[in-house]
């Protein structure tokens, strides 16, 4: 699925929400339960040491691109205040461009796209919400752990070229406080909108074998994530 796809759906389901909410609720209905459904735009800050190793002059780097996804959330009520949270998304293909210098050798190189992966990585939530629960808004404040793992880790024809060669690529799983601000604003019946912005601390090292050339590096990719979603809530 493609990242174009992924947002026309979190699109749909947005549309859906306002669209099918029945004109009659009650307003003072507390639902223990709640299903969200969005888009996820993730925003990179990637920090990364330069990668070292047999072969590699001085100054080369990476960074990760930004990506959209689909978000998906479980919500459950732990009392009129609080609200646990299992975040997901829709598992990316997130793209990593060459940070340095303009050529490695003769192989362009700054800029361009040299490796991309997939990752899952559920986060788990404690909110807090303000205000009472007879109120259509409801902003909120959250922390949490993110837990991140990567698979389907390709170098492209420009990376292996820049490497010497096809590379295997290894990066480890991460384990991160994460954090997030939001507000959720009630809709007719069981619907409601849902808005946040949240940051996480993934950590990886890299590891790339060329044919038993190993070169490495340690990555902080700082994603900071704004999600835009519909709830329905029983």
């Amino acid at each position: 699925m493609t990242t174009n796809n992924t947002a026309l759906l979190a699109a749909a389901a947005i549309a859906a929400v306002f669209c099918t909410a029945p004109a009659v609720a009650d307003d003072n209905a507390v639902y223990s339960n709640t299903f969200r459904l969005g888009s996820e735009t993730v925003f990179y800050h990637t920090k990364a040491d330069d990668i070292s190793g047999p072969y590699v002059p001085p100054g080369v780097n990476i960074k990760a691109e930004n990506l959209e996804t689909l978000y998906a959330a479980y919500v459950r009520r732990l009392s009129s205040a609080f609200d646990l949270e299992l975040a997901l998304g829709y598992p990316p293909l997130a793209k990593v461009e060459g940070k340095g210098p303009a050529t490695v050798g003769s192989v362009p190189y700054n800029g361009q796209v040299v490796s991309s992966a997939r990752w899952i990585s559920p986060t788990l939530f404690i909110e807090y919400k303000f205000l009472n629960e007879s109120s259509n808004l409801r902003p909120y404040i959250g922390v949490g752990v993110n837990y991140t793992t990567f698979y389907d880790r390709n170098t492209t024809a420009l990376g292996n070229e820049g490497f010497g060669g096809p590379t295997k690529l290894s990066l480890s799983p991460s384990v991160g406080p994460a954090g997030t601000v939001g507000f959720t604003y009630r809709l007719p019946g069981h619907w409601h909108f849902d808005a946040s912005y949240s940051i996480a601390r993934v950590n990886s090292n890299l590891m790339a074998d060329t044919a038993g050339v190993i070169r490495t590096t340690h990555i902080q990719f700082g994603p900071q994530v704004l999600i835009i979603a519909g709830g329905y809530s029983f």
